[in-house]
């Protein structure tokens, strides 16, 4: 290998009236949430801890791209899924990679699993993966929803036993997108079939500097919106033994944001303040959102301790006032977050401005700006 630079089920029933029929309801049908659907392939291979530690320091910058968007009037789901590829500690015979996660609402999981990541020497086969994600994962049949791949690495794209013309090609049959992006300079991209890749899957072709450090431009709001990230933990109920481990784990996330660099805790507080991350499956609080529990019918067993002996009125006081100061904190870090964006914006066009190879969230905004809005997602 030469050197690397990146890389319900509801039962039916029916019931025989012999009664007049119930009058026809008149109202309008609720319509589906739209669906983004995110699928990341990294190369883990020798030398990409560059790529790694942008991935790291950037998820929650890349996940906020999302945020203003809406289809209909409606904000998306967003779902994202990773993998790694080109390791050899990944038997060949599985072509050194592996899902490290399917499709998932938990942005909390994605990090955890992201920041687990380590490098070490591979074959990179990047038709492989590509077929990989494509047929491994449980993506939308919705023509409507967006439906992304975004594959990154710096060895030859063509390498391997699995044809990237016919990945690609499959990919893009069932609707989806493969972006690439190459890890060194664009022209090599381009001779190595980078730009092919992204051609043929009808996507984008980027290049980024991998070693180049994301620049952190300090506003007057940063502490305020790190301490609100702080407290917002504070409003979340766990349910059960999962409930305890996931709020365990939402506390090392942002520790890990904390250490990814500056800004990073910044756009997680912001990520965690917009309706892409939720703590249903393991949350009280968003859980009698979701509709999937709710107070009043749950097993004192899976409540809190403190809340076990709590009468019933005092049990959904403290529930909603739970509800109620986690909605507070939120405005108070969206509000902080736009007065935040306006004070660098001006910095960043500066940036911009002189030049240089971008950056992996920067390369995955620009390619998502153009396709986002080909499937009619726009800013709020």
């Amino acid at each position: 290998m030469r050197r690397s630079i990146f890389s319900l089920s509801l039962s039916c029933f029916s019931v025989a009236l012999v009664a007049a029929p119930a009058p026809v309801s008149t109202a309008s049908p609720r319509a589906p949430r739209p669906i983004i659907q995110v699928a990341i392939l990294l190369d883990t291979s020798n030398s990409m801890d560059g790529l790694i530690g942008q991935a790291k320091s950037q998820l929650w910058t890349f996940v906020n791209q999302f945020s203003p968007l809406r289809r209909d009037g409606l904000a998306p789901e967003l779902q994202v899924a990773l993998y790694e590829y080109g390791k050899s500690s990944i038997p060949a015979g599985e072509n050194h990679l592996r899902m490290v996660v399917p499709f998932t609402t938990d942005l909390d999981r994605v990090s955890e699993q992201l920041f687990a990541l380590n490098t070490r020497g591979g074959d990179e086969y990047c038709g492989a993966v590509i077929k990989s994600a494509t047929e491994g994962l449980a993506w939308s049949p919705s023509p409507r929803d967006l439906k992304v791949i975004f594959i990154a690495g710096n060895e030859p794209f063509a390498q391997g036993r699995v044809d990237y013309h016919q990945s690609c090609e499959v990919a893009r049959a069932k609707g989806l997108t493969v972006n690439t992006i190459f890890c060194g300079p664009h022209q090599e991209g381009v001779a190595t079939k980078w730009a092919d890749g992204a051609r043929i899957g009808g996507g984008s072709y980027m290049n980024i500097d991998q070693d180049r450090q994301a620049v952190h431009i300090p506003s007057p709001q940063d502490c305020e919106i790190e301490r609100l990230g702080g407290e917002l933990n504070k409003t979340y109920i766990p349910i059960g033994e999962k409930g305890y481990s996931s709020l365990q784990n939402q506390a090392a996330q942002d520790s890990n944001a904390m250490k990814a660099g500056a800004g990073a805790v910044n756009e997680r507080s912001k990520a965690k303040a917009s309706g892409f991350y939720r703590a249903d499956s393991w949350d009280l609080v968003d859980a009698e959102k979701s509709g999937s529990k709710k107070l009043e019918t749950m097993d004192k067993k899976e409540l809190p301790k403190e809340m076990q002996s709590m009468k019933p009125a005092e049990a959904r006081a403290y529930v909603d006032s739970q509800a109620k100061r986690r909605v507070e904190i939120q405005l108070k870090i969206q509000k902080l977050s736009g007065e935040r964006e306006k004070f660098i914006a001006a910095k960043r066009k500066e940036l911009a401005a002189k030049g240089g190879a971008k950056t992996l969230d920067a390369a995955m905004a620009e390619a998502l700006a153009s396709q986002a809005k080909a499937k009619g997602f726009a800013p709020k």
